[in-house]
C-alpha cells in the first residue's frame, strides 16, 4: 500500500504527529511537507493522511499566515512559513479514487475543526474517508505536544492502515 502523511506545520507540532502517524502505518510511508507531496508522491497513492494546525477555528487561510509573517519577530519560537498552506496544496491535488484520513493539531479547548476542512476537500476529490478527523493537542499556541500524543499518532497510524488495507478501493 502506498501511503503519505502530508503536513502543514509551523512550530514543529503538526510534522512531528505526521512523522508518528506515518510510523504506525508503516515503513513504505512517507511523511512530507505539502511542497514534497506533489507528482510523482501522490501518483498511485492508495492513502493520503493529511494534517494542519487548526487556527483562528479553522485550517489555516493565507490572510492567517500573512499575519504570522508579520508578527513572527514578536514570536518566542519563529514559525516556518516556507511551506506552501495545506489549503493551497489541496487545491493542486489531482482525482483519485484511494483512502483519505485528516488530523488537527490544536490546543484542547478550541471550536472548528481543521480536519473535517482536509477530509471534506479529499473527498471532493474522489478520496473515500477512512474514519474521521482525529486531533492531537497542544499545549499552547506554539506547542509542546500534550504527553503522550505522539504514541497516539503512532497507534492511530496503525489503525489507519487497517482499516485502509481493509477497505481498498477497487482500480
Amino acid at each position: 500500500m502506498k501511503a503519505i502523511v502530508v503536513f502543514e506545520s509551523h512550530w514543529g507540532n503538526t510534522a512531528a504527529v505526521a512523522r508518528a502517524i506515518a510510523e504506525g502505518i508503516g515503513p513504505e510511508a512517507q511523511a512530507l511537507s505539502t511542497d514534497e507531496a506533489t507528482g510523482a508522491a501522490l501518483a498511485g497513492v492508495d492513502l493520503i493522511v493529511a494534517g494542519a494546525p487548526l487556527l483562528g477555528f479553522n485550517l489555516p487561510t493565507e490572510t492567517m499566515l500573512k499575519g504570522i509573517a508579520a508578527n513572527a519577530d514578536k514570536d518566542p519560537t519563529p514559525p516556518d512559513l516556507s511551506h506552501p498552506s495545506m489549503r493551497s496544496w489541496l487545491e493542486t491535488v489531482p482525482q483519485g479514487n484511494g483512502r483519505a484520513a485528516s488530523f488537527e493539531t490544536r490546543i484542547w479547548w478550541s471550536p472548528g475543526s481543521a480536519a473535517k476542512a482536509i477530509l471534506k476537500q479529499l473527498e471532493a476529490l474522489g478520496y473515500h474517508a477512512v474514519g474521521k478527523g482525529e486531533r492531537f493537542i497542544v499545549e499552547g499556541k506554539y506547542g509542546p505536544l500534550r504527553a503522550g500524543e505522539l504514541a497516539r499518532a503512532t497507534a492511530w497510524g496503525v489503525e489507519l492502515a487497517q482499516a485502509a488495507a481493509g477497505a481498498a478501493p477497487e482500480r
